[in-house]
């Protein structure tokens, strides 16, 4: 299992209601995480993996495990795009 990080080095967020609005500092952009994202978001900011963030769509949002591992599949593959995880 790979552990998952957030890069803390360009990144600077606040949550809102359930949401995260953020700041890539590098690229100047702002995004917003919707609250099933910003649930990701905050293991992300800790450090996790994909099987546990699976694990918590699951048991907060009452998927299946398949859809489950395919949005974090999305998600982080998102995040890895953009520069966002620790390699």
């Amino acid at each position: 299992m790979t552990l998952l990080r957030l890069r803390q080095d360009r990144l600077q967020w606040v949550e809102l209601e359930n949401e995260v609005i953020a700041l890539d500092e590098e690229a100047l952009a702002y995004l917003s995480a919707n609250e099933s994202a910003a649930l990701l978001w905050r293991d992300l900011a800790a450090g996790t993996t994909v099987e546990q963030l699976a694990d918590r769509l699951v048991e907060h949002f009452d998927l299946d495990a398949e859809q489950a591992t395919a949005d974090v599949s999305g998600f982080v593959h998102e995040l890895r795009t953009r520069g966002l995880l620790e390699s």
